[in-house]
């Protein structure tokens, strides 16, 4: 497997194999190892020197199930510290076909372009006709060009350079909606003069595989697994939506700008309502539906309007909160139209819903105000003063509004759960390198009492490394409520595919090495262990639905990496 260096200002391509040890890095530990070795933490995260690192996983390509997630990252626009965002779609696998464990991008080139990759090789094509279109124009374009292809594309949010503009890759159906959100990594692409990248592998073989029987029957003991777990068939028919009632119930749903934590509307807007809808409506709407050609969770959906036509897929729980509740809206049509919306721009809607949070409790239009929002990413695309604004997240958003409470940490918006109602996930959001992430290490399934800060430090510690050396391998996190304590499969299934000899023990030494070389990073661009911690209001301020406010010393917040080895 190698990986793909392309110079943009020399427009210069050069492969290197992956060797030795390194032959285990993908994802989110290539990211961090490429930015920890190559970039100087100091730079300005826009400007050239910067480099996007765009990787899949070790498993990618070899049809094992939810194996595919593509990572994407670079020193932060957003955070100014280091960054992965993690997406679904087929990316990582067509990657994986045409021979490239991952793409580094560096420079800058002085035109938009295209960039195709075949099985010949790398070409550009100027993106003339691309520039200013929406995610979904140019994938319809680009697939009436090259039918079959996959497609890394960005919206007119990324041309701008606004500060929360993501990427997105096509699913299974050629729609750009798998989204790496997180982070501005949009912005580091479009400012580096990429509109879209087409990879074509509808000429590469099959994936060599060492072991290919062994592998195979591996792979098949997995996926059957995965596919007969009880979490499993949860998901397949509700989706990540089953997770607004369990949140509401917990008090720990995000309403109006986090002042609360259970939404009147809930029942409006919850997975159960969401397949309701759908099976009502038809047509082209699906409760069930896979990001990645081999996934057997199939948690995504397609979301239909009345007339049973595509409104968006997937219509995801974290969007339902940020956009949802966070802003008082409770009419998943509605959530909806402002999900397809931000995905053709080019925003994340984490970092959106965060931010109108913060305009509405400011008096810029009122809670529950479709319309206004709707308005303020028309001002994103027509990049007015306001939109620039809005589009530069919370923070940025929040200070020149003189905001008191503004839900954010390193910089970047929390996702859907508020951190005084679930107190280990407040311990990942103040503590990981990665900002308020709630993939960093999610503990809502923790066998705890979220709203008592027994265990969270703990649960939180144990589970960061995990998750780190999951990106890592291109895993999807959702398999690891499907496993259980089986998490010895995936170490045998490393050792099937690249014929080594590591134990579950191993792989939780690779996460807290990723998440060492993420750390020191950071430190080194000035976000030192100061930054671990949660917006103050979340500890002045107790929550209504729950009775409790963040009350975890910081002291305690630092164990989470007091005994982390220094791999400096």
């Amino acid at each position: 497997m190698k990986l793909l260096r392309v110079d943009l200002t020399k427009r210069e391509i050069n492969t290197e194999e992956i060797t030795g040890e390194d032959a285990l890095l993908g994802g989110r530990g290539m990211v961090a190892k490429i930015l920890s070795q190559e970039v100087d933490p100091a730079i300005d995260p826009l400007s050239e020197e910067n480099k996007l690192v765009i990787a899949g996983g070790i498993f990618a390509g070899t049809k094992l199930t939810s194996s595919g997630r593509l990572s994407i990252g670079a020193k932060s626009p957003l955070t100014g510290g280091i960054k992965e965002s993690n997406a679904g779609g087929t990316s990582a696998d067509r990657l994986a076909r045409l021979g490239y464990r991952g793409i580094i991008l560096e420079g800058q080139a002085q035109d938009q372009l295209i960039m195709v990759i075949n099985d010949k090789g790398v070409s550009f094509e100027a993106a003339d006709e691309l520039q200013g279109l929406g995610n979904y124009e140019t994938a319809k374009q680009l697939l009436d060009k090259y039918p079959g292809a996959g497609l890394i594309s960005v919206g007119p949010a990324a041309e701008y350079g606004v500060l929360s503009a993501c990427v997105s890759n096509t699913d299974c159906d050629e729609a750009p909606s798998r989204v790496n959100g997180r982070g501005g990594m949009g912005a580091v692409m479009g400012l580096k003069g990429i509109k879209a990248i087409v990879l074509d592998d509808s000429q590469s073989d099959e994936l060599a595989l060492r072991k290919k029987e062994q592998y195979q029957e591996m792979a098949k003991d997995f996926s059957r697994i995965v596919a007969n777990a009880d979490t499993t068939a949860n998901y397949r028919k509700y989706g990540t939506s089953a997770l607004v009632k369990v949140t509401d119930g917990l008090g720990a749903l995000p309403t109006k700008n986090f002042s609360r934590g259970s939404f009147e509307g809930s029942d409006n807007i919850s997975g159960q309502k969401m397949y309701e809808e759908i099976i009502n409506r038809g047509g082209e709407g699906k409760t069930s539906h896979s990001c990645m050609d081999t996934c057997v969770i199939r948690c995504s959906n397609i979301f239909p309007d009345e007339e049973g036509n595509t409104l968006v897929a997937p219509l995801e729980y974290e969007t339902i909160g940020l956009v949802g509740s966070n802003l008082g809206i409770d009419s998943l049509d509605q959530i909806a139209r402002i999900n397809y919306k931000c995905n053709d721009v080019g925003v994340d809607t984490i970092e959106f819903g965060a931010t109108m949070g913060v305009a509405m409790e400011e008096g810029l239009c009122e809670f529950g105000d479709f319309e206004s929002v709707m308005d303020m990413l028309n001002e994103i695309q027509e990049n007015t003063l306001l939109g620039r604004l809005i589009a530069s997240g919370a923070k940025v958003f929040g200070k020149v509004l003189g905001a008191k409470r503004v839900p954010v940490v390193k910089g970047q918006g929390l996702p859907a759960y508020d951190p005084r109602s679930i107190k280990g996930l407040g311990v990942t959001y103040a503590t990981s390198p990665m900002g308020a992430d709630h993939t960093a290490g999610n503990t809502v399934r923790a066998p705890l009492k979220h709203s008592k800060k027994e265990g969270q430090v703990e649960a939180s510690k144990s589970l960061q490394p995990f998750v780190a050396a999951m990106d890592t391998l291109g895993m999807c996190v959702f398999l690891a409520p499907s496993i259980g304590k089986k998490r010895h499969l995936l170490a045998d299934l490393v050792n099937a595919r690249l014929d080594f000899d590591i134990t579950e023990d191993d792989l939780m030494e690779l996460g807290r090495k990723v998440l060492a070389w993420e750390k020191r990073f950071n430190e080194q661009a000035g976000i030192t262990k100061a930054y671990d911690d949660l917006p103050e209001f979340f500890r002045k301020e107790e929550n209504p639905d729950s009775g409790a406010s963040f009350d975890i010393d910081k002291d305690e917040l630092q164990r989470v990496f007091d005994d982390f080895p220094d791999f400096s």
